[in-house]
């Protein structure tokens, strides 16, 4: 089992930054990515970013070039450094570790709890 411990989140105004992170302990080895996902009320869970063990980053479109992801191997800590916020950046956001296939897909093996992110206008 990998335990994911988030921390961070909160709320700030539009056009604002606001940062995340979660450090994962235990079977680090049944994983070789993290990533972060987030959920806005009424709608799916959706992946946000995702960086490997090697560094290599993935973002959906809405948030590329507005958030950047990290990882601090030494902690096994992943970082989500969020600006430019926007009020559809709004939800619940969930660490998440899992791994990445050859072909670059990424799977989610286990979730953190969650931590609000409200974007106000």
């Amino acid at each position: 089992q990998v335990q994911l411990v988030e921390s961070g989140g909160g709320l700030v105004q539009t056009g604002g930054s606001l940062s995340v992170s979660c450090a994962a302990s235990g079977s680090i080895f049944r994983i070789n990515a993290m990533g972060w996902y987030r959920q806005a009320p009424g709608k799916q869970r959706e992946l946000v970013a995702t960086i490997t063990f090697l560094g290599r980053t993935n973002y959906a479109d809405s948030v590329k070039g507005r958030f950047t992801i990290s990882r601090d191997n030494a902690k096994n800590t992943v970082y989500l450094q969020m600006r430019s916020l926007k009020p559809e950046d709004t939800g619940v956001y969930y660490c998440s570790a899992g791994r990445i296939s050859y072909s670059g897909s990424y799977s989610n093996d286990y979730w953190g709890q969650g931590t609000q992110v409200t974007v106000s206008s």
